[in-house]
């Protein structure tokens, strides 16, 4: 189970996950041991699964962003899969209920970049796109509590 400590804990990593023992024992009141033992923990159980860096893709020289809805042709949706898994401006993608099989966030440089993306896909899949302009809610966890 996770207790406060821990929320407390996990919601400090997941603004700086550079923190220290010393500053997340800071934060819970806790000795930084007694920190490094939960984190142990958290680890073990699958709770904390990464510690990582946000980097922001414009400062690479990918000026925009798309959300790629993609279908499948008829016996095509293994090789799809691949696909996405061997184009790395893919960022994220998910395998999804509904008309659409997969869903995935694409970063690229320019709009000819993301043409010869999708022209890969193409073969297989057909794809609908929209550019993000804005991210008014970045990934975030849902509430720990209830």
């Amino acid at each position: 189970m996770i207790d406060t400590i821990d929320q407390q804990l996990i919601g400090a990593l997941m603004d700086d996950s550079r923190l220290s023992l010393k500053a997340l024992a800071g934060i819970t009141g806790l000795s930084s041991p007694s920190v490094g033992e939960r984190l142990r923990r958290l680890e073990e159980r699958g709770v904390l699964t990464h510690y990582t860096v946000d980097i922001d893709p414009k400062h690479f020289g990918y000026l925009l962003q798309a959300i790629v809805r993609i279908r499948p042709l008829p016996g095509q949706l293994q090789e799809v899969e691949r696909q996405i898994q061997a184009i790395p401006e893919f960022t994220e993608c998910d395998k999804v209920t509904g008309e659409d099989c997969f869903i995935a966030r694409l970063h690229v440089r320019t709009m000819d970049h993301l043409d010869s993306l999708l022209d890969r896909l193409n073969v297989y899949a057909e794809t609908n796109t929209a550019i993000v302009k804005k991210t008014p809610v970045k990934r975030r966890l849902p509430p720990l509590t209830d």
